[in-house]
């Protein structure tokens, strides 16, 4: 049994990244200060369960993870201000807070006995310069060269602050994976997605209704959040990993946000007329990861087909959220 640790844990990926580690039997330890996540009910079973304890504190805090034990095994590490709304209100905030929850998550990780990897969920984002500004390979490999777009606009903090958590990581002296999530979604996510946005909207329309829908030529492919906890799950086990920075995602199918639109009206049931908007700013055209290196080093793959994936995730949002009485998890 392994012991770990991990930062936002009450979060959507590190949720039910929790969920997979106990059901596999170790000994898992949420750090959250429940400004995004919250007690819901996923939250509330998974404790009760025994195998999962949450702390609940802000990272920001010199001594917040003094009292951790030095046995944690792994470190996974997600704890960051995100959401494109929060970063853009932010952006101070997001470059200060984001580098030093990396420090204090990397400071436990140093002084740990037993630590056999350190998990930094870094992001996509960090390609966004490159396809501005580069011939930038799509899909895009782990590898390419990254650009940085102008410092003037909020939503490069973001970004800037996750390339330079992945510089710690690396210079830190202790053995790390980094994965670079992209378009990761599922239940539970809050409602600062895309794809919930278009679920919510899609729902509360009558048949026949118009449904805006912004970037509709924006190309992204999209990975189930189950998919994505095994890739993460994975990467931290596996020899060949260790030092390794990840994409973690889905190669295919590459859809058009008009496209995703499309395929949301057909899970919810409604026949709707796409009115498009203009492109959210700073958003990138297109966002599509190269996975050779994790199927590789891993053997993993995404198997939940998006029409799959958008329907679980419809009947957990169309129970929880739409029609009843939960607020969003994630704010």
């Amino acid at each position: 049994m392994d012991k770990i640790l991990i930062t936002g844990g009450a979060g959507f990926i590190g949720g039910f990244l929790a969920a997979m580690l106990a059901k596999q039997g170790h000994s898992v330890h949420l750090i959250d200060n429940l400004a995004r996540g919250r007690r819901d009910r996923f939250l509330t079973r998974l404790l009760a369960e025994g195998k999962v304890e949450l702390l609940e504190r802000d990272l920001r805090r010199a001594d917040a993870l003094d009292d951790v034990a030095d046995d944690v095994t792994h470190i996974f590490h997600f704890a960051a201000i995100v959401g494109v709304p929060n970063v853009l209100e932010r952006p101070y905030a997001t470059l200060r807070d984001n580098v030093l929850l990396v420090e204090r998550a990397l400071a436990c990780a140093r002084r740990q006995r037993s630590l056999q990897r350190f998990v930094f969920a870094s992001t996509s984002e960090v390609y966004g310069g490159s396809l501005e500004l580069l011939h930038m390979p799509i899909p895009t490999p782990e590898d390419t060269p990254l650009a940085l777009p102008s410092l003037t606009r909020p939503r490069t903090s973001y970004m800037l602050s996750k390339l330079y958590g992945e510089a710690m990581v690396q210079h830190a002296g202790v053995a790390f994976t980094i994965v670079r999530p992209h378009n990761v979604y599922g239940p539970r996510m809050g409602m600062l997605h895309v794809v919930p946005q278009l679920l919510r909207q899609a729902h509360c329309l009558a048949d026949g209704g118009v449904l805006p829908v912004s970037s509709v030529d924006h190309r992204r492919t999209f990975c189930f959040v189950d998919d994505a906890v095994a890739m993460i799950e994975r990467a931290a086990r596996a020899p060949g990993c260790s030092g390794q920075v990840l994409n973690v995602g889905s190669q295919s199918p590459e859809v058009s946000i008009g496209e995703l639109a499309m395929l949301v009206q057909h899970v919810v049931g409604k026949r709707l007329v796409i009115d498009p908007q203009p492109a959210t700013p700073g958003s990138p055209t297109r966002r599509c990861p190269d996975l050779s290196r994790l199927t590789e080093l891993t053997g993993c793959r995404a198997r939940v087909g998006l029409e799959d994936g958008l329907r679980r995730t419809y009947e957990w949002y169309r129970a929880a959220v739409f029609d009843g009485d939960e607020r969003e998890v994630a704010r």
